[in-house]
């Protein structure tokens, strides 16, 4: 667990930007059964390549596509666990992965992008991945 001092910045990283955070596995339950619309979920992390190019890449998608996510939210692995393990029963088959990002259209899981997707690439190229994924999905 890490301190609230260390990941504060990390949360408002994601809610100035309109995350909402899902805290406990009853808010991403609340939120990913529902069975309509979009629902974009960065599980966050304290990582490098969450700072250097998950959030920064989350964050210029959702700015500049002209299609997104209905619903926009965050959930931090190493800090909120119980809601992150649970998130992450919803994005199976693929393995934990900190950090990652998954869209789901109507309830189902339909695009997620793996920490060895981000890590190692630009912002900017995890940005276009993701848009391309708005564009055919939201």
């Amino acid at each position: 667990m890490y301190p609230e001092t260390l990941v504060a910045p990390m949360r408002v990283d994601l809610t100035s930007a309109g995350f909402k955070e899902l805290k406990t596995p009853f808010q991403v339950d609340e939120v990913l059964n529902k069975n309509e619309g979009t629902t974009l979920v960065v599980v966050n992390s304290v990582c490098g390549c969450a700072a250097g190019m998950a959030r920064p890449a989350v964050k210029f998608a959702i700015e500049n596509s002209e299609k997104r996510p209905t619903n926009l939210t965050t959930v931090f692995a190493g800090v909120d666990t119980e809601a992150t393990m649970h998130a992450r029963k919803f994005m199976l088959p693929f393995p934990p992965s900190s950090p990652s990002v998954a869209l789901f259209k109507d309830g189902k899981l339909v695009h997620f992008i793996e920490r060895h997707q981000i890590e190692g690439k630009s912002a900017e190229m995890v940005a276009e991945n993701l848009m391309a994924a708005f564009e055919e999905f939201c």
